[in-house]
């Protein structure tokens, strides 16, 4: 096997990374990753734009995601297959949150007939690691996996609200915020001073900016230190969530489930 190039090596402890990070892997990571924003079957320069990749590095991807079995092709389109979910079957099998978190929500949905999810934040979007709806609900392509972004949903302002300032700093300095309806906030001085409310009140509420017609509420899941590691939502139209059942029930159970939790978490 060739060793690394020194240069190489320097460039990766520059960059932060250290001289075993992988950049092959890194960028099998990506093309993954980059099927999760698109619903639709993608072609070779479809990812290659999305990754900001050559061609030719991301045909070598492809073609060793297609040999695993985790993507295949017709030829000229590319799709994943199946097997990716194992790689979130394996986070969720040896997880202890998760395996607390999805009885938590069966358990709420259950007692409000409403949508209940949790989730993790990862970069700049709530990632849900456990989900639960009522039948009557058709939540096609929501469950466990499903990505809403961090600035607009009541799951992400929690976990945002429990970042340390230099990161929420970046976070802001970073974002680009699009408005997803006419209620969606994009502002960011606002878009702080809510994420702070948030802090404060300790939980989240967000009106119709991620989905129109849509209400949800957030509460942080701490750790025994007092670090937000999820959150807890629940999510409903807005004429079945009006303010006086989020403060006289759905918030108090909320709250409820995650100190029980809490106590779970060694």
């Amino acid at each position: 096997m060739a060793r690394l190039r020194s240069e190489d090596a320097a460039a990766r402890i520059e960059n932060g990374f250290g001289p075993d990070f992988s950049e092959a892997l890194a960028r099998g990571l990506a093309v993954l990753t980059t099927f999760g924003h698109e619903r639709r079957p993608l072609t070779l320069s479809d990812i290659a734009r999305g990754v900001d990749l050559p061609r030719a590095t991301t045909r070598r991807a492809l073609h060793t995601l297609t040999h695993l079995g985790f993507a295949e092709s017709d030829g000229k389109l590319f799709r994943l297959t199946p097997k990716v979910l194992t790689l979130a079957g394996s986070f969720l099998l040896s997880n202890q949150i998760s395996m607390i978190l999805q009885p938590a929500c069966d358990a709420l949905s259950a007692e409000f007939d409403e949508t209940v999810s949790a989730a993790v934040l990862v970069g700049d979007e709530a990632v849900m690691i456990a989900h639960a709806a009522p039948r009557r609900m058709a939540t096609a392509g929501v469950g466990v996996g499903f990505r809403i972004p961090a600035y607009c949903s009541a799951l992400g302002r929690v976990l945002l609200a429990g970042l340390p300032d230099p990161a929420l700093d970046r976070f802001l300095d970073q974002l680009k915020p699009l408005p997803l309806t006419a209620r969606t906030i994009t502002d960011k001085s606002r878009l702080r001073l809510e994420i702070l409310q948030s802090q404060a009140e300790g939980h989240a509420l967000v009106d119709q900016e991620a989905e129109a017609g849509f209400c949800s509420l957030a509460v942080p899941i701490d750790r025994y230190d007092g670090r937000t590691i999820a959150a807890l939502n629940i999510g409903a139209p807005v004429e079945r969530i009006g303010a006086d059942a989020r403060a006289t029930t759905h918030l108090p159970r909320l709250r409820d489930m995650a100190k029980a939790i809490r106590s779970q978490l060694i």
